[in-house]
C-alpha cells in the first residue's frame, strides 16, 4: 500500500516545482517559499553551477559554460524545436507500442487508432506554421503601413526610432534581441518555435496551444478508458469483492485496484499522468493567451502595463501622502489657537488614511472581443486596407 502514497508524493513535488518555476514571480507569492524555489530554479542553481565549474575546472571551463548559455538563450537555435519533436515522437511511439493492442477495447472504438495519427499530424502542421512563418517583420518598406495601422497611445508606446534597425518603431512593435529584428504586434520570442510570436503568426501559435491541449486531454482520457475497460473485462472488482472479501467501497477497493493497475498497466498510468500534467500546463497557457487575444493585448504589453500601473500607483500614493501631510499641518496650525482636546478624545480619534487615486488601464487597442479576435485570425497586414496604406 506504499505505492499510492509514493505516487501522491511524486505528484505533489512535481506540482510544487512546476508552480514555483512558472508562477514564483507573481506578486501573490512574494516573500514565500514559492518565490525562494523560483529564484533557486531560475538563478541560484545556475550561479552555484558556475562557481562549482570554476572551482573544479578553472576559468576556461566557466567561460565555456557561459558561451553555451549565450548560444542557448541569446541566439536563434533549434534545440527546443528538436526537443519538442523528440517528446511528440517518443510519446506517440510508446503509446503505439504499449497501448494500441488494447484498441479496440471495452470502452474504446477502433477508429481511435487512425484519429490519433490525424491529431498528431495536425499538431505537427501547426508547429511548422508557427516556427517558419513570418511573425510580422517591420522593414523600411512596410514601416509606414504599420505606423498607420497602430496609433501611439503615448502611455506605453511613444513614437521613437529603433536604435538597431534605424527605422521608426511602430506602436506595439518591439525589437527582438534574439532574432535581431523589429516585429509588429510583438508578443514574445518563443524558444520552442525558434521564432518570434507577432502580428502574423499569433493565430498559428494560439491554435498550436489549443490543439496540443486537446491532444493531451484526448490521450489521457483514452488511456483512462483503456484502463477502465481492462478492469471491466478482467472482472478485477468482482474478483476482489467475491473471492478476497474486499469491502465494496471506494476506500476499500482503491488501494487494491491501484496496486493491480500499477503492476499490470504501469506504462499506461505513467503516460496518462504525463499527458494530464501537460494538459494542465497547456490549459493555463491557452487560457492566458485567449484572454490576451480577447482583450487585444500581448504578453509584452501586459508587462508594460504592469510596470506602468505600479509606477503610477506609487506616484499617486506619494501625492496623497504629501496632500495629507499638508492638510494635517494646516489643521495643526488652525487648532493651535483652540483649547486642547481631552486625552480621552485624542485617544479615540484615528488619523484618516489618505485617499489614493485609482490607476485605470486605458487600452486603446481593445475594440471588443469579436473584433479583437478577428484581428488575430485575420491580421491587419493581410487585409486590403493595409495594402492601400502603402499606395497612399
Amino acid at each position: 500500500m506504499e505505492v499510492p502514497w509514493l505516487l501522491v508524493a511524486h505528484g505533489s513535488v512535481t506540482a510544487l516545482v512546476v508552480v514555483s518555476f512558472l508562477c514564483g514571480q507573481w506578486p501573490i507569492f512574494e516573500g514565500t517559499f514559492i518565490q525562494s524555489i523560483n529564484h533557486f530554479l531560475t538563478f541560484g542553481a545556475y550561479h552555484y553551477l558556475l562557481r562549482f565549474v570554476q572551482a573544479v575546472c578553472g576559468t576556461g571551463a566557466r567561460d565555456l559554460v557561459l558561451g553555451v548559455e549565450q548560444y542557448c538563450c541569446d541566439r536563434p537555435n533549434p534545440i527546443l524545436q528538436v526537443f519538442y519533436v523528440a517528446i511528440i515522437g517518443v510519446t506517440y511511439f510508446i503509446i503505439v507500442q504499449t497501448s494500441f493492442e488494447y484498441i479496440p477495447g471495452y470502452y474504446v472504438s477502433g477508429w481511435h487508432r487512425y484519429f490519433s495519427i490525424v491529431a498528431v499530424a495536425v499538431g505537427a502542421i501547426l508547429f511548422v506554421l508557427t516556427s517558419f512563418s513570418d511573425p510580422g517583420t517591420v522593414t523600411a518598406e512596410n514601416v509606414s503601413q504599420y505606423v498607420s495601422a497602430y496609433p501611439y497611445d503615448n502611455i506605453i508606446f511613444v513614437e521613437k526610432e529603433c536604435s538597431t534597425c534605424k527605422i521608426t518603431r511602430p506602436a506595439r512593435a518591439k525589437h527582438c534581441r534574439i532574432c535581431d529584428k523589429c516585429v509588429a504586434r510583438f508578443d514574445h520570442h518563443c524558444g520552442w518555435m525558434n521564432n518570434c510570436i507577432g502580428e502574423k503568426n499569433t493565430r498559428y501559435f494560439v491554435a498550436f496551444l489549443v490543439w496540443h491541449f486537446l491532444i493531451c486531454v484526448y490521450g489521457a482520457v483514452i488511456l483512462g478508458f483503456i484502463l477502465a475497460g481492462e478492469l471491466k473485462e478482467r472482472k478485477v472488482i468482482y474478483i476482489l469483492t467475491a473471492y478476497y472479501g474486499i469491502d465494496n467501497s471506494f476506500s476499500g477497493l482503491f488501494p487494491h485496484v491501484a496496486q493491480w493497475l500499477l503492476a499490470v498497466h504501469n506504462t499506461q498510468i505513467l503516460l496518462s499522468v504525463f499527458l494530464a500534467i501537460l494538459a494542465l500546463l497547456l490549459g493555463g497557457f491557452c487560457a492566458y493567451h485567449t484572454h490576451l487575444c480577447l482583450t487585444n493585448t500581448t504578453t509584452n504589453e501586459s508587462f508594460k502595463w504592469q510596470d506602468y500601473m505600479m509606477w503610477m500607483k506609487k506616484e499617486n500614493e506619494v501625492k496623497a501622502n504629501a496632500a495629507a501631510l499638508k492638510a494635517s499641518m494646516d489643521s495643526s496650525n488652525s487648532e493651535a489657537h483652540k483649547a486642547p482636546p481631552s486625552k480621552w478624545k485624542a485617544f479615540f480619534v484615528r488619523s484618516r488614511r489618505p485617499s489614493v487615486e485609482p490607476v485605470v488601464k486605458n487600452n486603446i487597442y481593445d475594440r471588443g472581443m469579436i473584433r479583437n479576435m478577428c484581428e488575430v485570425i485575420v491580421p491587419l497586414s493581410k487585409r486590403k486596407s493595409f495594402s492601400r496604406r502603402k499606395s497612399d
